[in-house]
């Protein structure tokens, strides 16, 4: 038998489905069973405390959602890993479940919005203290972990400026003073990084962007070794952020396309930096393919491709992107990004809504700030598109000046 190692591609299309799939079906099936019977106590007690493999309650597994996380687990090269009903339920159990009053957390200023908040706002009430340091400073992220840290947390590409820190360097200094690495991963997607290959001790995915794919699906999971996955999983088993059986199914059936998907978008996403970086009203273009991209060289080393984000500040502020992302014909306008339309929104009413504009304004993110999640249509069209919102904009702007 031959002992090749199984590429991404096809990863996505047949890893973890085989022992869920029964009546000699194709697909995962859809199973919204809430309980399950035994007829044996003695088997229905040793499932129960995890003796047998099985299910016994919907709050706890579910064999739909259990081929989603075995999926996830195999690509991203983990021992274990568990769902969650959405990417924030994934990243608060984690600091949940291993962080006490008293503990320290090193990380980034760029964080989303959301994982920001838990960090300024919830964290501290109990009494945990939180260092974030500017992203791509990695000399002031190792002095503050030399301080000592329960656990050091990361984001890379980060939203909404796609920001980049060397992974490996700073899980190494990491587990120098025996803090726990993770890694949100969402941006990436195994595709095109694996966080645990260089050295984070936890991956975590917002399931409900390139992983599903298609905009109509919540979710999150986290991956790692099973000593680690094993407290995670109890902690959310009991405090019911649960993934739905629909939703697993739905993420699923998305994964299935995830290489081909992220091969078009980061096509995309590169053709509309490269136009943009050519737009006189634009100020400043940020994508970690381009050479002209900050940490371009610490991108190149730990990614396989780019992905497909990209964000660009324009100018005239939020007055000039009121005029520009409603000219556009093939783009979604939302709070959403990974989906195979793409979409457009700026990061005031996207990844830092949560966030005053003090807050924006304190991490570089001004309101004129566009963040694109490229799809995957036809490159050609995007540009052509982006070439008619522009002339818009411009006309604009010279019937204002006049």
């Amino acid at each position: 038998m031959s002992n090749k190692k199984v590429n991404m591609g096809t990863q996505a299309v047949w890893s973890g489905e085989k022992d869920v799939l029964v009546h000699g079906a194709t697909q995962v099936p859809v199973v919204v069973s809430v309980a399950y019977n035994y007829d044996d106590m003695d088997e229905w007690y040793d499932v129960a405390t995890g003796k047998k493999p099985g299910h016994i309650y919907g709050r706890n597994t579910n064999p739909t959602v259990q081929a989603f996380e075995e999926k996830v687990r195999i690509m991203e090269g983990a021992e274990a890993a568990t769902s969650f009903s959405t990417g924030m339920a994934a990243i608060s159990n984690i600091f949940y479940t291993f962080l006490r009053p008293g503990d320290r957390i090193v990380s980034i200023k760029d964080t989303y919005g959301g994982t920001n908040k838990i960090f300024t706002e919830f964290l501290p009430q109990m009494n945990i203290e939180i260092v974030l340091c500017e992203t791509g400073n990695h000399e002031e992220m190792e002095r503050e972990i030399e301080k000592g840290c329960k656990i050091v947390y990361l984001e890379s590409p980060t939203n909404p400026t796609v920001k980049i820190t060397d992974i490996e360097r700073i899980a190494k200094k990491g587990k120098e003073v025996g803090a726990l690495v993770v890694v949100d991963n969402t941006f990436a997607t195994p595709i095109n990084q694996k966080p645990l290959e260089l050295g984070a001790d936890l991956v975590l995915h917002s399931a409900t962007k390139f992983l599903g794919g298609h905009a109509d699906a919540l979710g999150g999971v986290v991956c790692g070794s099973k000593e680690l996955i094993e407290p995670i999983y109890h902690y959310r088993e009991i405090n019911g952020a649960t993934l739905d059986p629909w939703s697993a199914y739905l993420l699923l059936r998305g994964m299935k396309t995830l290489k081909l998907r992220m091969e078009q978008q980061e096509k995309n996403a590169f053709a509309i930096a490269r136009y943009l970086q050519t737009q006189e009203l634009v100020e400043e273009v940020f994508y970690p393919g381009l050479e002209t991209h900050v940490n371009h060289d610490i991108a190149k080393k730990q990614m396989r491709g780019f992905g497909g984000m990209l964000s660009f500040s324009l100018k005239g502020g939020m007055d000039a992107v009121k005029i520009l992302l409603p000219a556009l014909k093939y783009a979604n306008r939302a709070a959403n990004l990974g989906a195979v339309e793409t979409t457009y929104g700026p990061a005031r009413t996207t990844s830092h809504i949560e966030c005053t504009p003090e807050e924006r304004a304190a991490v570089g993110i001004p309101d004129g700030l566009v963040r694109i999640s490229a799809g995957i249509e036809d490159t050609e069209d995007l540009i052509n598109d982006l070439e008619n919102a522009f002339a818009i904009l411009k006309e604009h702007m010279l019937t204002v000046g006049k």
